[in-house]
């Protein structure tokens, strides 16, 4: 597949410093660029890249004014990073997409299955399923009866999707990942029982929610896990029983989140973080990687760092202290020891 440098400035409103008639056949970092690929520059950091580059074209800021003399095509734009990333999608939606329904699929009689889906090898789908129109369905998925996909979603390989949850229209779920399986709840009988506590809710995904690979969201005890609009989670995170993701949250790898813990919309959580059950997150909140939160965030928009978690100013004011313990510690020692002198 090719594009020439007219043809991208069209698509992304740009305007060309160079060769119009420039082609491009694929897409490469900056810095490792070659003859016919295409590149971006965004951060200043790699700014000393572009004057070396072989990439034919880079699509820059429009108030990107380079030091020295640069070989590409440029191509600038609002954002470049936004600008490559709606190129990718184009490239990404022009691919051929798979269609039919591969002959080993077993699809119980009482789904129903909409129209130019794609539904691979070894694919299970029960029991009064409703599969929208445009969904692409990979091998050795699993869709439990009553459940329900909207119009064009994608679900990838071994992806397990449990009995009567929904998935809104348009949302993509990685390989490996399960949706609704029992939530954490058991009650103790004594010291060495536990008895299981029938988890008879759902797992509700609204429209464009990304899901990555080898994620669980357990389904609630009653009522609903809930996933809103546009949330997206990275791959193994842990989603506890009826909690819910406010709209255009996005997380990293590796968080988890403990049952009935309500998480506000526009959230952002780095790798590993960690939510306590049956607490509540504002909207805005941005909490750091490995941080834990013990107790209800109320105040929108808040920077968190540490665990347990605190204002951000706070956690580095801190670890100046923390990086002089050992310091202090050899002064209180000598202060104790003078004080015990004067004492005597």
């Amino acid at each position: 597949m090719e594009f020439t440098a007219a043809t991208i400035a069209g698509f992304l409103k740009g305007e060309i410093e160079g060769n119009p008639a420039t082609v491009v056949r694929t897409v490469a970092k900056i810095e490792e660029g070659f003859e016919g690929a295409l590149s971006f520059l965004a951060n200043p950091k790699y700014e000393h890249y572009i004057y070396s580059t072989k990439s034919s074209i880079v699509l820059v800021n429009k108030s990107f004014v380079p030091a020295s003399k640069v070989n590409a095509t440029l191509i600038r734009v609002e954002n470049a990073y936004d600008a490559f990333a709606s190129l990718l999608r184009m490239v990404e939606q022009a691919k051929p997409k798979k269609k039919g329904i591969h002959p080993t699929a077993v699809i119980e009689s009482t789904a129903k299955v909409g129209a130019d889906v794609y539904i691979g090898p070894f694919v299970y789908i029960g029991e009064d399923c409703m599969i929208g129109d445009g969904c692409s369905i990979y091998p050795h998925v699993s869709i439990g009866d009553r459940t329900r996909l909207g119009k064009n979603c994608i679900i990838y390989s071994g992806v397990k999707i449990y009995h009567e949850c929904v998935i809104g229209e348009g949302c993509t779920i990685h390989a490996g990942t399960v949706i609704g399986s029992d939530g954490f709840g058991f009650a103790p009988q004594s010291e060495t029982e536990f008895m299981k506590i029938p988890q008879i809710g759902n797992v509700v995904l609204e429209d464009h929610v990304e899901i990555g690979a080898n994620v669980s969201i357990d389904r609630a005890t009653m009522g609903s896990t809930v996933i809103r609009k546009g949330v997206k989670l990275d791959n193994l995170i842990q989603v506890g029983h009826n909690v819910e993701v406010g709209e255009n949250t996005v997380m990293a790898a590796l968080t988890g989140i403990a049952g009935s813990a309500k998480i506000g919309k526009n959230c952002m959580f780095g790798g590993q973080v960690g939510i306590a059950g049956h607490i509540m997150i504002a909207d805005g909140t941005k909490i750091g990687a490995q941080a834990g939160i013990i107790g209800d965030i109320k105040e929108e928009n808040r920077v968190l760092l540490g665990s347990p978690a605190i204002d951000m100013k706070n956690f580095f004011r801190s670890s100046v202290v923390f990086n002089k313990l050992p310091e202090l510690s050899k002064t209180v020692d000598k202060l104790e020891m003078e004080i015990s002198l004067l004492k005597k």
